[in-house]
């Protein structure tokens, strides 16, 4: 409002005046001091305090002013005052402003949300007389509430504290005395401990909010003494148990949300059948179970929102019987999901043919098979939520021959829906968010997306879309937030046709045809400059990636894996806010980037060839590291030890040498380490048993390197203000909209496996194979209680397999074939339960194979095979009658064990017998002619005899054949 007020100061007996939404302050007050007469006045979005709004926070930032109580206290007639998106602080409690504040004796509503008050500007407004509606949300109300705020505020019968920074109990006893109190909303605050059995006093609440706190334990069946309630919201805490049968006395609940709590047990019938006033039941996100059917709701006519979505798949929801019911309710919200719908038919509700008010529908995640249903969209045209994502919905998408512009959302993901309409754009033009993922949509992009003005989410990602992307798409889809594309068979070249996409935060391309040279791609200014996510892998880029990328200055994640990119790659091209980066499979070269501020780095599958620097290292931040299938040489440089974040490290197949660094000891958060495929030296570091491997200690929950994301949610709310409590429904984006996940590589179980997503979380692994360590296998190895693959195969260890191993509690495959271990095997090892994969092939091992129970019942003949002394099943070699080697060993059969002889007592003792049986030998044929004679012959006759012999039977044998 610009001038002054003076047309307005000559209406002497207004009674309303409204001037929200202006930049009036406290003068501006002074000039409506004539208008006395006044009872109503909304002064609300002015920002009097002159603050700054922080979005993030949600709140004003530094007021600088407080109530205006002198310039309002000349209306003395002011029964309804609001003063709320004004960013005041709390008055002080003073004498004056007691008195002026006083003279409002007729005010009875105060609206002051969104403001800056604190919990004393509650004692401050006792003074009040008439006082009986106070809204103090979204302030910043701090601490406990005790008494001494509330005790001048006893006529209240709305209390509004919705959205603050109160913490404590309950305080149900310092509200007592408020014998008046109808409406209490203690919502999105920080309270803790339970609902007190005292709550019943209270005899007047209509409405209670409790909900987004921090209470929990079970609910008191005081709460049901609260015979006039209508509404009440227990959502998002930490409630158990059952809910109370004594809920069905309160006949007048229009408003019962529960969900998002711990709730369990079944849902009672007669509470159901009691609920006939509602409106509004939410039951969602709990530990119910047992079989539920919908017919309960038959005869709930006022019925609008109903909400039963599941997340421990106990609980059993049936649409379809009895059969033939019909539903006497018109819904606008139905949210079914993950509740086993009808799963002996698994069939969609038939009474949804019966509903055609409906705005949000979400029946996902219930393995419904039926084709995809048309009509439910004709008959709610004003639909604008639709949610059926991971069904088993098939058929053809169709859509209504009318415009639906209500619609904001379909999601229809994971299912084998094909046949998309040409027309899509036009049916549904205000559509922001637009999910077809997963399906078996086979056929170009329609132009017509382009229709959509409004789009803010495209996913068509894992179809079988071909062609190129339409021009339309990009020309009118310019609000596009995210474009998701991925595993379809498109091509064509991508720049510099996105360039139009200026509010693009995600581009997700991966597994296509996408073809061009980066090096020729240019982005300045404000193209791609809000683009966080970039990911153009598994495709067919070729040449330089130029220095184009560091104008994306807000780039998070960068993947380009498995292209055609060659060259030099170096960090100080990309914008400073990357911290994920996969370039594996390409054809980059030496020297390796030096990224400072990365978290992931993959650069697996390129020439990088020399050794690793020490800059290259110099990287606190790193999580994972991989630079397998390289030809990187050298050894490992000991500032290794410096990453002691990280938790997968990945440098097998190269050309690294030199002895394991123990260093690598200092990287306690390791869960998978592969140093295979090299040339290493030495011996197994013993300190190696510090690391975690898989161990799951608290301090490190937070370190998740399962996936990334990047902030690119679309949000959507519906509110329901039925009634006093403010409802809403809101929608943020699906995961896979803003999350990459990550891949790891590891060799386990005999076979190469790519590990993503939330199982690297869990996986753990150590891989030292095809190396040249030598020495004996460090007993602290069996300290690794939660490893899940050890593989020390093709080394030249030797000793014996310590009997530590038995403590791998969590193993599944245990390689050490290839060595030169001895000794007999651990018989405790048939402890090791989860053992799916076992080999000790080709060693010097001996004695008896532990006996074929449990997973050691699983193992062949192949797990054992190269090692002559061992015996028992499966091998062929049975342990009772196995032959002893004559030099070697003897079996002691009373005791079934086996003993070695001490191999260099044995090679003494045979050589000295060896040298005096020659000496005496010699020395008994030189005294002795008549044995010296003797000893002669004999060696003359087995040298000339023998031919002889051989001559004659061969001339016999021919004049016998010439003979006959």
């Amino acid at each position: 409002m610009t001038g002054g007020f003076g047309s307005y100061l000559r209406l002497k007996k207004l009674e309303t005046l409204d001037l929200s939404q202006n930049k009036l302050n406290k003068s501006s007050l002074k000039q409506l001091s004539a208008l006395t007469s006044l009872k109503s006045l909304n002064l609300s979005g002015n920002n009097m305090g002159g603050a700054l709004f922080d979005n993030w926070e949600g709140r004003f930032q530094r007021p600088r002013e407080t109530i205006p109580v002198q310039e309002l206290s000349v209306f003395e007639s002011l029964e309804y005052l609001d003063l709320s998106s004004n960013a005041l602080q709390g008055s002080s409690l003073t004498a004056q402003n007691s008195r002026n504040l006083s003279k409002l004796k007729e005010l009875k509503y105060l609206y002051l949300s969104w403001n800056a008050m604190n919990k004393d500007s509650m004692k401050f407004l006792g003074s009040l007389p008439s006082l009986v509606y106070l809204d103090l949300s979204l302030n910043t109300l701090e601490g406990p509430l005790s008494g001494v705020e509330l005790e001048n505020l006893k006529n209240l019968k709305v209390l509004n504290l919705y959205w603050n920074y109160l913490n404590g109990t309950l305080p149900i006893q310092e509200l007592m005395g408020f014998s008046s109190l109808e409406i209490l909303d203690l919502s999105y605050n920080n309270l803790e401990g339970s609902i007190p059995p005292n709550i019943g006093n209270l005899s007047s609440l209509k409405a209670f909010s409790v909900a987004r706190n921090s209470l929990a334990a079970s609910l008191p069946s005081d709460l049901c003494q609260l015979k006039r309630l209508q509404e009440l919201d227990l959502s998002q805490n930490y409630f158990e148990g059952i809910l109370p049968p004594c809920l069905s006395n309160l006949t007048f609940i229009e408003l019962l949300d529960v969900s998002h709590n711990n709730f369990s047990g079944t849902l009672s019938a007669s509470l159901i059948h009691s609920l006939t006033s509602s409106w509004y039941l939410d039951f969602s996100y709990n530990h119910f179970e047992g079989s539920f059917s919908l017919s309960t709701f038959k005869s709930h006519s006022k019925l609008e929102v109903l909400q039963f979505a599941s997340n421990n798949g106990k609980l059993q929801i049936d649409t379809e019987n009895p059969p033939g019911w019909f539903p006497s309710f018109q819904l606008k919200v139905l949210a079914l999901s993950n509740c086993s719908l009808n799963n002996h038919t698994y069939s969609i509700p038939n009474f949804l043919r019966h509903q055609f008010h409906l705005q949000i529908v979400d029946l996902s995640y219930n393995k419904l098979r039926a084709s995809f249903p048309g009509w439910l969209l004709v008959n709610n045209a004003d639909l604008e939520i639709l949610k059926l994502r991971n069904n088993f919905l098939f058929g053809e998408f169709q859509l209504p021959p009318f415009a639906m512009t209500n619609a904001v959302m379909v999601d229809v993901s994971g299912n084998q829906i094909h046949g998309l309409p040409e027309n899509i754009g036009k049916i549904l033009p205000h559509m922001e968010y637009l999910d077809l993922s997963s399906n078996a949509f086979e056929q170009d992009l329609l132009p017509s997306i382009g229709d959509m003005k409004n789009l803010q989410v495209l996913d068509l990602s894992y179809n079988n879309f071909s062609g190129e992307i339409p021009k339309e798409l990009i020309v009118g889809c310019n609000d596009l937030r995210v474009l998701m594309l991925s595993g379809n068979k498109l091509h064509g070249q991508i720049f510099p046709m996105l360039y139009n996409l200026t509010q693009l935060r995600v581009l997700q391309l991966r597994n296509n045809y996408f073809s061009g040279n980066l090096s020729n791609v240019k982005a300045k200014g404000r193209v791609l400059g809000n683009l966080a996510l970039l990911d153009i892998g598994y495709n067919f880029m070729t040449g330089n990636i130029g220095s184009w990328i560091g104008n994306v200055t807000y780039l998070d994640i960068l993947v380009m894996r498995s292209n055609y990119l060659e060259g030099q790659f170096q960090c100080e091209g990309i914008s400073r806010s990357v911290y994920y980066l996969d370039l594996s499979h390409n054809l980059l070269s030496a020297p390796l980037p030096s990224c400072p501020r990365l978290q992931h780095l993959h650069l697996q599958g390129n020439r990088y060839s020399g050794s690793i620097s020490e800059a290259f290292l110099n990287t606190s931040q790193l999580l994972v590291l991989n630079l397998r299938d390289n030809n990187l040489s050298g050894s490992i440089p000991g500032i290794i030890g410096l990453l002691t974040s990280l938790k997968v490290l990945l440098l097998s197949q190269n050309l690294l040498s030199g002895l394991i660094p123990e260093e690598l000891c200092e990287l306690k958060q390791i869960s998978m380490m592969d140093l295979s495929l090299n040339s290493f030296s030495g011996s197994i570091p013993r300190c190696f048993q510090g690391i975690r491997f898989g161990k799951i200690e608290p301090r490190y929950l937070d370190l998740d390197i399962s996936h990334e994301k990047v902030s690119s949610e679309w949000d959507y709310t519906t509110y329901f203000r039925y009634g006093t409590l403010k409802k809403d429904y809101v929608l943020h984006s699906t995961t896979e909209q803003s999350v990459t996940n990550v891949e790891v590589d590891f060799l386990t179980k005999h076979r190469s496996n790519t590990y993503k997503g939330g199982i690297l979380n869990f996986m753990s692994g150590l891989d030292l194979s095809c190396n040249k360590l030598s020495g004996r296998i460090p007993y602290e190895l069996g300290n690794l209680a939660w490893i899940h693959a050890l593989n020390l195969s093709y080394n030249h260890l030797t000793g014996p397999i310590p009997e530590s191993f038995s403590n791998l509690t969590q193993i599944e495959s245990l390689d050490l074939s290839h060595n030169m271990l001895s000794g007999e095997l651990p018989s405790l090892l048939i402890n090791l339960y989860f053992l799916e994969v076992f080999s000790v092939a080709y060693n010097n091992l001996s004695g008896r194979i532990p006996d074929m129970k449990a997973q050691f019942g699983t193992f062949d003949r192949s797990s054992y095979e190269g090692n002559q002394y061992l015996c028992g099943q499966p091998l062929n070699e049975n342990c009772s009658i196995v032959s002893p080697h004559p030099l070697i060993k003897f079996v002691d059969q009373s005791k079934e064990k086996w003993y070695s002889i001490d191999p260099v007592f044995f090679s003494v003792t045979f050589s000295t017998t060896y040298i005096i049986f020659f000496l005496t030998s010699i020395i008994i044929l030189y005294l002795n002619p008549y044995w010296r004679r003797r000893w002669f012959n004999f060696f003359e006759n087995r040298i000339y005899y023998p031919a002889y012999d051989f001559i004659s039977s061969i001339v016999h044998k021919a004049c016998a054949k010439l003979y006959w």
